[in-house]
């Protein structure tokens, strides 16, 4: 075969590998709301009103010539009255007749989780799409995730607990926890998790590897989550932070794919400040970000299983690289899955969108494996999807 056709062949084959990757959701980068269209004004200038120019003062008279006596008006008939005319008033003028709106689409922002999570970012279950943003797991293995939340959320709702987290059994409304006290929490023990990675991207299949590692000492805690694709490279998300009675206590949250963006907790001001150059947002106590919510509520199931009946929903503020949301987790049934790794029983919580753009997002936690995910399917409000299976596991 000729060597330019070699080159020829090759470019394509990257070039449709770039375009696929670009369209992969990161498991929870969250698919960023929509940007909005941005409106620019046209102003049509109104010409100032003709002003009469002021008689020039003419010379004065000589003082003998004396001014003739005005005539006498001739007196005008009266016309006769005739009924008003029935032509309709001339129509105001309305404001779009000085200035008129043009619709400018807008780029697309990064936010929206907004996202994104968007945000946003490539989804490989961590919630976004991207081929140079390869998919990238978040928290547990999860690759599409965005933006997009909201860049300034509101402040979280104060729980019962003044944890952070609202615990809601069956038939209560999320968001209105019951618990009395602050949840407690058992924390899995350090481990690695492998997962293949199958899913559409702009009507592309593609296939990629990811990868969590989770590890503590019983004080500090790091979580990182790398998904790759052949070709493309690789997207990494990076959560650490402190470990407490309440579980995790993230202090900052980097996403990387060519370029990093993070996320820094302040407890004490109750913010959080990103390097997005979005605004800040408010934040609780329990607050977690989208690599350690899949670790905390690992360590919630598995303190008090008989807690988390079908039907339970659990409420936590969830922060990306640009923004912080509200996420709600339903417990549903138990599954048994077959894996690349054998054949686990699991628990099944849902997430389901809350907005036209936002993903849904279903996690198998394996109770054998300290309720850690072995599957994560993220689905794309365009229909696009990343689907996480756990492959093997073993020490960090």
């Amino acid at each position: 075969m000729p060597r330019r056709t070699l080159w020829i062949l090759t470019a394509l084959v990257l070039a449709v590998h770039w375009l696929v990757l670009q369209g992969v959701p990161l498991a929870w980068d969250g698919s960023a709301a929509p940007a909005g269209k941005v409106f620019t004004t046209r102003s049509v200038a109104v010409p100032p009103p003709a002003v009469a120019p002021a008689p020039s003062p003419s010379p004065a008279a000589a003082p003998s010539a004396a001014a003739p006596p005005p005539k006498p008006a001739k007196p005008r008939k009266a016309a006769p009255v005739r009924p008003a005319a029935t032509e309709p008033a001339p129509a105001p003028i309305e404001p779009a007749d000085v200035a008129q709106a043009e619709p400018v689409a807008a780029e697309p922002t990064g936010n929206t989780e907004q996202g994104a999570d968007s945000a946003t970012t490539p989804a490989i279950p961590t919630t976004s799409a991207s081929a140079a943003e390869a998919p990238a797991p978040e928290a547990s293995a999860a690759v599409a995730a965005a933006p997009g939340a909201a860049a300034s959320a509101p402040p979280p709702s104060p729980t019962a607990d003044g944890s952070g987290v609202d615990i809601t059994p069956p038939g209560g409304t999320p968001g209105q926890g019951t618990s009395t006290a602050a949840p407690p929490v058992r924390l899995p023990a350090p481990i690695k998790l492998a997962f293949d990675v199958a899913g559409q991207a702009k009507k592309f299949d593609y296939q990629a590897r990811a990868e969590l590692v989770w590890q503590h000492d019983g004080a500090r805690y790091e979580a990182r989550q790398e998904v790759s694709a052949f070709l493309v490279g690789s997207r990494t998300q990076r959560s650490t932070g402190l470990v407490t009675a309440q579980g995790l206590q993230p202090e900052r949250f980097g996403d990387r794919n060519r370029s990093e963006r993070a996320a820094h907790f302040d407890y004490q001001r109750g913010r959080v400040t990103f390097s997005a150059n979005t605004p800040e947002a408010a934040i609780g106590p329990g607050a977690q970000d989208r690599l350690s919510v899949f670790i905390q509520l690992a360590g919630l199931l598995a303190a008090t299983p008989d807690r988390f009946v079908p039907g339970t929903q659990l409420t936590l503020t969830t922060v990306s690289a640009t923004g912080a949301d509200r996420w709600t987790f339903t417990v549903e049934a138990t599954e048994t899955l077959n894996l690349p790794a054998g054949t686990l029983p699991t628990l099944k919580l849902q997430r389901l969108p809350r907005r036209d753009y936002d993903q849904k997002a279903e996690l198998w936690l394996a109770p054998d494996m300290g309720y850690l995910p072995v599957r994560i399917k993220i689905t794309q409000a365009n229909g696009d999807f990343a689907d996480l299976r756990l492959r093997s596991s073993g020490p960090p």
